[in-house]
């Protein structure tokens, strides 16, 4: 297998000497079984990623988040977990892993790995230890196992209901139940266990003494629970989901300040200090607790991930953010799609979702992306736009494997294909999350677009044929292609290292010569977005529907999302100045 694109930039070498470098870093997220498949087999694996090594240097990434690769049935694509110190057969070896972060940082990309806490795969050796087990024994005590409730204990212990859909309990035949607040093959650990606790320890030394350089922390807000009987009624649950205080039984509570204190204190135990990030679903008045120094250091905001495409929301959202990092010392986390979500492109070229993410793209997933309204030119030109104006902003990137390439939603994969638990739980509700995690498209005329090796056709999900126009090859001969675009904004933002303080043009911007050009006008327009960087950067993005000048006294265009309108920028369109 061979890179699509070779690799122009030079090596980075300060892998080793920069401690803050997760501060504004691009970090790109690979979902390795719809990467790249070294073995013809229709998954993607290890050896796949460390082929495409001179791709993502090209792209000019500073890191990898790599999505689950441990042994797993994939009851939830990898995140119900057999063994947390090994990889899965399907994937490589842990040979393999050595190889692709042996590559990866010879290229000067850094690793994080995901890490999934919360619960384990059903298959779990400790798992099928407690299922062996006793009522009331050690192994038992390793996961949160409940008497059944009615007269003859045959009713789950309460009527919560899983992240999945159906009852968060689960019988095991001898009147308990065993609590999966996602899919049945997900068993919830008990983390007052101090044995689960030292485990994960072991754990994170593992992978960090093999070279990984940070952790992503799946449902990071979710480890802590209070189980005390009697216990609440799912309606109650619901009624608590906006808690700001430490008070819901399962989510965000205070006792998680301990467990990551712990974590921390193992991420300092190498130089530079490893680093985390969390997936934390919380109010954000609370995510800063997961950003702590003491804490984990870093928590996803997915603030812009479910706004509309507009410079109010956008504005308010970058605001507040910038405000909670100030309270950590922290950095921001700016992402718009991941392995999670309906693609971004897509969302934006759905009628405005009101700010509830997923709503409009799951009933448009549902009608086999057959909407009248749906509009994929512009919702690619928004996409363009918002990752342009999201690269310019003080923090790290996180991008989705893909969105480099405009990448769209796949809504039309047959009901027989597809893969997510939340499908078969819930049919004709949500469709789940298969549309995003379609296999990237390498070679335009490739059978598979070249997602495979020796022309095999094997792909785990199916490929739509007008993937082929979003193919690396095709794309990487085309100037104005989303991945140059992606390419040449990665390249200019790393001038902007260190900088990380934004001022807003239309707040601090005055003076004859922006008065005299048409700035002022510019800048008091409610729908564009107009910011600067202490360096000299500025970032204007026109969420309007009409072009607005764009007076030469702002500065000189070095990179824009789409082509200029004779001196005005035109509608869905980020424009960056120097």
């Amino acid at each position: 297998m061979t890179a699509a694109h070779p690799s122009t930039a030079p090596a980075r070498t300060v892998l080793a000497s920069d401690p803050d470098w997760w501060r504004q870093a691009a970090v790109y997220q690979i979902y390795p079984r719809s990467f790249a498949d070294s073995n013809g087999d229709g998954i993607g694996d290890l050896p796949g990623v460390t082929s495409r090594v001179p791709y993502l240097s090209s792209l000019g990434i500073d890191a990898v988040w790599l999505s689950p690769f441990y042994p797993s049935a994939l009851a939830d694509g990898g995140y119900d977990v057999d063994d947390y110190r090994d990889v899965d057969p399907k994937l490589g070896t842990l040979a393999d892993f050595d190889e692709m972060i042996a590559a990866l940082h010879a290229a000067g990309i850094r690793l994080i790995v995901d890490i999934v806490p919360n619960h384990s795969s059903n298959r779990h050796a400790w798992f099928q230890e407690a299922l062996a087990s006793p009522k009331g024994s050690p192994a038992r005590d390793r996961y949160i196992f409940r008497d059944g409730e009615g007269p003859d204990g045959t009713e789950p212990p309460s009527d919560w209901q899983s992240i999945f859909g159906g009852s968060a309990w689960e019988p095991v035949g001898d009147g308990q139940f065993y609590l999966h607040l996602f899919a049945p093959e997900q068993p919830d650990f008990n983390w007052h266990n101090p044995e689960v606790r030292e485990d994960f320890l072991r754990t994170l030394r593992f992978w960090a003494d093999r070279g990984v350089d940070g952790f992503r922390v799946d449902v990071a807000h979710g480890l802590a629970k209070d189980l005390t009987a009697p216990l609440r009624s799912h309606a109650e649950l619901m009624e608590m989901r906006l808690a700001t205080d430490g008070s819901h039984p399962l989510w965000d509570r205070e006792e998680l300040d301990e467990i990551y204190a712990e974590w921390r204190a193992v991420f300092n135990e190498y130089q530079p200090p490893r680093i985390a990030v969390a997936e934390a679903w919380v109010e954000p008045s609370r995510r800063h607790r997961y950003a702590a120094p003491s804490s984990l250091g870093q928590a996803f905001n997915f603030d812009l991930l479910r706004a509309d495409f507009d410079a109010a929301q956008f504005r308010a959202i970058i605001d507040q953010n910038l405000e909670s990092v100030a309270l950590t010392g922290s950095s921001n986390t700016w992402v718009f799609s991941n392995h999670d979500v309906v693609r971004h492109a897509t969302r934006y070229g759905l009628p405005a979702d009101g700010g509830d993410e997923g709503a409009v793209g799951k009933a448009w997933l549902l009608s086999g992306g057959r909407s009248p309204e749906y509009d994929a030119e512009f919702g690619l030109r928004r996409a363009r736009a918002a990752t342009l104006l999201m690269l310019a902003l003080p923090g790290s990137a996180y991008l989705y494997q893909g969105e480099e390439l405009g990448l769209p939603e796949v809504a039309d994969i047959p009901d027989s294909a597809r893969q997510d638990p939340t499908f078969f739980r819930s049919p004709g509700v949500d469709v789940g999350r298969d549309g995003c995690r379609v296999p990237l498209p390498w070679e335009a005329s490739a059978p598979a677009f070249g997602f495979g090796v020796d022309g095999s056709d094997a792909s785990h999900l199916p490929q739509p044929e007008s993937f082929a126009r979003y193919a690396v090859d095709v794309e990487d001969a085309d100037p104005d292609s989303t991945l140059n675009l992606y390419r040449r904004a990665l390249a200019l933002r790393h001038e902007l290292q260190g900088d990380e303080k934004l001022v807003w043009l239309d707040e601090s911007l005055v003076g004859a010569d922006a008065d005299a050009s048409g700035g002022a006008a510019l800048l008091d327009d409610a729908e564009v977005l107009a910011f600067e960087r202490p360096s000299g950067w500025r970032s204007i993005t026109n969420f309007g529907d009409t072009p607005v000048p764009l007076p030469a006294a702002l500065g000189r265009v070095v990179l824009a999302s789409g082509p200029l309108d004779d001196g005005a920028l035109p509608p869905a369109t980020t424009v960056w100045l120097r």
